[in-house]
């Protein structure tokens, strides 16, 4: 029996009292609070279940037994570990005393059935000329940047855009903990790894990216920026490594160009404020933003192109598409569409974008260059 298979088969096991959930294919998120406390999201709706480990002991065991499948390891002096189950779902674990209601453990379940770009449009993430123009903006090596609130589809996106990528590049992807799946022919992943119990053998993002650098990377896919690395990420963007892709934490298309800028200060180098303003706005050229609705849909609700760095010294952003709600009761839901703004894209002259008129369908009045 394949070592993947021995594996699938004991944490089932061990996972037993939330397996229902776990073959669920409605169910999104398995969150327990504790042994006995234990919630989904279903279809957008956190509900709490009956379900219930017998003891901490056992869902300790549990813990340990999912783990072992990524060679990590939890302990009072290591409390909190980030994991993944056989099947690609992501796991979270937090240890008392950080958790005061016990061992705290989140599964973010991974979507056996990928999607694809039109079936993005048949659920409303966006509409087709949405898509068509970051395919554009991804043929055309656009640095992108997916930005949104927790949970808010930014990996499941992100998943989606690599599908555009041509195949005969070879992409680099670089995440903390490997979720991405991307179907490019030529495709090195490279996955981070934690301290062992002495301190020994951390391999950061940081530590990735400079490596993915000297592996002859056309494409650099970092599944999601958290600190010092954002600095090395911008410098890449900046020096030849174009379009690349990653995701951040934000809640608007500003917010993520500030918030990179704060991560980038985490990398202990010291870069004048207006230079690493300046380099931020010449790495990114598109941002796109995810929003999870109240009642548990996931869209695309904003994309905007990022302008060269102003005199005042700040950010400035030219929107393409915005989310307009509809009037009503309607809207408290926000039920809407997303919109095309009506203006042209800045990237409309450049040569690379030229050449994919022919790719262009319904965006070609996007992509009208004066003169």
């Amino acid at each position: 029996m394949a070592k993947t298979n021995i594996f699938e088969a004991t944490v089932e096991h061990f996972l037993e009292p939330i397996l229902p959930y776990m073959h669920d294919p409605a169910v999104s998120e398995i969150m327990i609070n504790s042994p006995s406390e234990i919630f989904v999201e279903r279809e957008g709706q956190l509900i709490k279940t009956d379900a219930r480990f017998e003891d901490d002991e056992a869902l300790m065991s549990a813990v340990n037994n999912v783990l072992q499948y990524t060679g990590k390891r939890i302990s009072p002096e290591m409390p909190l570990v980030d994991s993944r189950l056989p099947d690609g779902s992501r796991v979270h674990v937090i240890l008392p005393p950080l958790c005061r209601t016990g061992i705290c453990v989140t599964i973010r379940k991974f979507a056996k059935v990928m999607f694809e770009a039109d079936h993005l449009i048949e659920l409303g993430t966006w509409t087709r000329e949405a898509m068509e123009y970051l395919r554009i903006c991804v043929m055309g090596e656009k640095n992108i940047l997916v930005a949104g609130g927790t949970s808010s589809g930014k990996t499941s996106l992100l998943n989606v855009l690599s599908g555009f990528l041509p195949h005969n590049q070879r992409i680099v992807v670089i995440e903390d903990s490997a979720e991405l799946k991307l179907q490019q022919d030529h495709l090195i992943s490279l996955e981070a790894r934690h301290p062992d119990r002495w301190g020994r053998g951390e391999v950061t993002i940081r530590d990735l990216f400079r490596s993915a650098l000297r592996l002859r990377p056309d494409r650099i896919i970092i599944g999601e920026v958290r600190g010092g690395e954002a600095l090395d990420v911008i410098q890449a963007m900046t020096s030849g490594h174009a379009g690349s892709m990653t995701t951040l934490h934000a809640t608007m298309a500003m917010d993520g160009l500030n918030r990179l800028e704060t991560l980038a200060m985490m990398s202990q180098i010291e870069l004048p404020l207006h230079a690493l303003r300046a380099q931020i706005a010449s790495a990114i050229d598109v941002i796109v933003l995810m929003t999870r609705f109240p009642d548990g849909r996931r869209g695309v609700t904003q994309i905007a192109e990022v302008l060269p760095l102003g005199d005042d010294g700040r950010y400035h952003l030219h929107e393409m598409f915005t989310y307009k709600l509809q009037s009503g009761p309607r809207a408290k839901a926000g039920t809407g569409k997303l919109t095309w703004t009506k203006t042209k894209s800045i990237f409309a002259a450049e040569p690379k974008v030229r050449l994919l008129r022919e790719a262009m369908e319904s965006t070609k009045p996007l992509f009208e260059a004066d003169g």
